[in-house]
């Protein structure tokens, strides 16, 4: 090891140790070995032209529902964080815990500017793009602004990354980009994709684009699809399934159920703040250029599956049922790739995330839960020329 230490700080070798036999104990000790000669990479042909003790990742959408436990997980493992965020649904107090932390700086603005990003970019080493209008209802009730955000704006952004030096840029896409499936298929990553929103089609544009630059560009990049995300965040949002049947079985509303058992894959914020990380500190050979599936099929639920996890604990709330919704994706997911080459499965169940928020409500946290303020979902934005 004194070998490998040659140009190397002593900080930068006791962080690559960390990084791979103290923040991974738990897998196999083989690939832990791998992740410390990656961290020592990363040290000399990254860092250290830079000046640089840690990684400087760059969270574009830092401030949202994901990106709030994600820039709270980094900062605990050693990382520095740029967060960037427009701030669109006016979720600026989802900032204020990270303010002062060593290691965190917050930038407002529009990724679509290029000035703004340029500023953003200055001296960063990794980018982990989340922001967007996220959601299909949300893209559907602002058609122009989906397509100045999520897809020239997108572009725009992508455009700006090669050139920079950067290590890795992982962006967040969706398991809703396959569709509608048979009841009897699981998706994995080749399976052909269907998407059948606004929202969905930007992603697969956006991978496609992200996919074919292979060889063109200075950097690596890695497409998570990520399963529809529960759990407690800064940034709370309740018009997602898990955390939506469960505040209105909470409240004793009539929770009315469309198309009860239809599937699709849920995945707790925990976990994919651990899914990047993972990407990040992989070698190159494991995630450059590759599509990954992020959850588990553990958590493969319907929605009846859904409300039954609420009845265990709210035994005497009051569910009725409908068909023919308004919404007709049904998918189940295959996570065989990321179990295999990253070692990933989830810590959390959907049980897990229902008895973490009802606990949360009990305690008298969301007082305002019955408001939908856009803090508490993506139910409105506060965008130049947004018109609903």
């Amino acid at each position: 090891m004194t070998a490998i230490r040659k140009g190397l700080s002593h900080q930068q070798f006791e962080r690559a140790k960390t990084v791979a036999f103290v923040n991974n104990a738990h897998l196999p000790e083989a690939y832990q070995v791998e992740l410390f000669e990656e961290s020592l990479r990363v040290a000399e042909s990254v860092l250290a032209p830079r000046g640089l003790e840690e990684r400087l990742v760059l969270i574009v959408g830092g401030a949202g529902y994901i990106g709030s436990v994600l820039t709270e997980q980094l900062l605990r493992q050693g990382y520095r964080v740029r967060s960037q965020d427009l701030l669109l649904y006016h979720n600026q107090l989802t900032v204020l815990p990270f303010l002062g932390r060593p290691g965190y700086e917050f930038v407002q603005g529009d990724y679509a500017d290029r000035d703004h990003m340029e500023a953003c970019l200055e001296g960063v080493t990794d980018v982990v793009i989340l922001a967007g209008l996220v959601g299909d209802p949300i893209t559907k009730k602002y058609p122009n602004e989906s397509q100045r955000i999520n897809h020239d704006g997108m572009l725009a952004l992508i455009d700006r990354l090669d050139g920079r030096g950067l290590n890795r840029v992982v962006f967040v896409s969706t398991c809703s980009n396959y569709g509608l499936i048979p009841q009897d298929t699981l998706a994995d990553e080749n399976y052909e994709l269907s998407p059948l929103s606004l929202y969905a089609k930007a992603k697969v544009a956006m991978e496609t684009a992200l996919l074919g630059i292979k060889g063109r560009v200075d950097y690596q990049t890695t497409v998570l699809r990520f399963a529809t995300a529960f759990g407690l965040s800064p940034r709370m949002r309740f018009d997602l399934t898990v955390s939506e049947f469960t505040r209105a079985m909470y409240l004793g509303h009539e929770l009315v159920v469309y198309d009860a058992h239809t599937w699709r894959p849920y995945c707790h914020l925990g976990d994919f703040s651990e899914v990047i990380r993972r990407v990040l500190e992989a070698k190159p050979e494991r995630v450059a250029f590759e599509v990954f599936n992020a959850g588990g099929e553990v958590n493969n639920f319907t929605k009846q599956m859904i409300v039954d996890a609420i009845l265990t604990q709210l035994p005497d709330a009051k569910v009725g049922y409908q068909q023919h919704g308004s919404d007709p994706r049904n998918y189940r997911v295959d996570f065989t790739k990321i179990r295999e080459r990253l070692f990933f499965q989830p810590r959390y169940t959907v049980h897990d995330g229902v008895s973490e928020l009802i606990a949360a409500l009990r305690s008298g946290l969301f007082r305002n839960v019955e408001q939908p303020a856009s803090f508490f979902g993506n139910y409105a934005i506060d965008y130049p020329a947004a018109e609903a």
